[in-house]
């Protein structure tokens, strides 16, 4: 059940929410790193890992045959563990409720998985006041350029917008974007390689995991659910749309979806709201959250990309909007601020990509235009969300493909997507 550390020459890159692992140790018996399958859990969780503190993978055969066999037998005797992969015994989580009470000493297990356990009434009934969930997604470019990653820190405090230093752009940003933040494909020196690993990943996830955590009739339609949705990346949600060029009913495509949310492939953003704006659409938008693997279901490359020229850049403004949408969730991950996450849309098509809410109702705003140009009719719908939420509201951005900063008002920017990590 013991694991060596792996042996590696790479450059280690420190991952932001490390800080809140190791403080949890300290003060909660059960902590919980989820995040996708190949996103860093168990290098990170590796770290905790020590003589005293075993390292156990239920991705090995045998382990999981013994864990599932019995639960209460496998955590009897083990003072601390780190175990990885605990969506694959599900049991497991009722045994170490019942260690953790007996013995309550901060700090006994640390888990990761692999889905959205809290997701799971067993989790979160059994594992209430005694577990600290910790998200982590795929790299941010804050990690791999090893710059702070406050953006909506300094924001909050009001500190403003960071420094501009050199501002990504143009075909630098294209090719950030579309190589995502999965350690392994950033490991591939070309876009085939990248592109090949990342088919690879998704046939796994949904031959594997998808078994784990859900007993479906009709798995063989998932792949091309997966397909179907990122082609409908940055768009509102409509499972009854889904269910039908998949002849499944509107509340499977629902479950489907669901199933997906739950394995963070994609992140369905809720619709914000407020009596200050009348008719706002009520319906999530749909998200994946790596764009690497976004572009690979899409078929995307940068040379087909960058011969889309049409004002509306009907091919590259979802690919980037989505990017966005990633960078600002792993933000939120590390912030010590408890911050909401939504979108809002009116009747009359006004929006804002993002519309990030602290503890207070104070508010942020975020825009993304692929285009170089922003013009004052695309800030509309920050207008409507600063004129609604008055003095709460801190800031409105559009981030789009350009190196300066444009100013609209004291509290309305127009500026680089890089923002968000430099």
């Amino acid at each position: 059940m013991l694991a060596d550390k792996p042996r590696t020459n790479e450059p280690e890159i420190r991952r932001f929410v490390q800080a809140k692992v190791a403080i949890a140790l300290q003060d909660t018996r059960v902590v919980l790193i989820v995040g996708p399958r190949q996103a860093g859990k168990t290098t990170l969780a590796r770290r905790y890992a020590n003589p005293a503190r075993p390292f156990i993978s239920l991705d090995d055969p045998a382990t999981l045959s013994a864990a599932r066999a019995d639960p209460t037998g496998f955590v009897r005797g083990l003072s601390q563990a780190v175990i990885d992969e605990v969506q694959r015994a599900p049991d497991l989580l009722l045994a170490i409720k019942e260690s953790v009470d007996k013995d309550t000493r901060p700090g006994r297990f640390l888990l990761t998985g692999s889905t959205n356990l809290m997701a799971m009434p067993l989790v979160a009934d059994s594992l209430a006041g005694r577990l600290e969930v910790v998200t982590l997604l795929p790299f941010a470019q804050a990690e791999l350029a090893d710059t702070p990653g406050d953006l909506l820190d300094r924001l909050f405090d009001g500190q403003g917008l960071p420094d501009l230093g050199m501002p990504v752009v143009s075909h630098e940003l294209m090719d950030l974007v579309l190589k995502g933040g999965y350690p392994e494909a950033l490991r591939r020196a070309t876009v085939g390689r990248r592109q090949v690993w990342l088919q690879d990943y998704v046939a796994l996830i949904l031959d594997r995991d998808v078994r784990d955590i859900a007993h479906i009739d009709q798995l063989d339609r998932m792949p091309r659910l997966l397909n179907m949705l990122a082609a409908h990346a940055g768009q509102l949600v409509n499972h009854s749309t889904y269910g039908a060029a998949l002849g499944l009913t509107s509340p499977t495509a629902q479950k489907y979806v669901g199933i997906l949310e739950r394995l963070f492939l994609l992140r369905q953003i809720p619709p914000w709201s407020n009596q200050a704006i009348n008719r706002l659409t009520k319906t999530p938008k749909l998200h994946f959250l790596d764009t690497g693997l976004l572009a690979a279901l899409r078929g995307h490359t940068a040379d087909q990309l960058q011969k889309d020229t049409s004002p509306e850049r009907v091919h590259w403004g979802p690919v980037l909007e989505n990017f966005v949408v990633s960078e600002v969730l792993k933000l939120v991950t590390w912030s010590d601020r408890r911050l909401r996450v939504s979108h809002f849309r009116s009747k009359n098509l006004d929006e804002v990509d993002l519309v990030i809410e602290d503890q207070q109702g104070r508010v942020v705003g975020i825009e993304v235009k692929a285009s170089a140009t922003v013009r004052s009719a695309d800030l509309r719908g920050l207008r409507q969300l600063q004129a609604a939420v008055g003095d709460k509201f801190v800031h409105g951005l559009v981030l789009h493909d350009h190196d300066r900063i444009t100013p609209f008002d004291a509290q309305l920017h127009a500026g680089p997507v890089s923002l968000l990590w430099q």
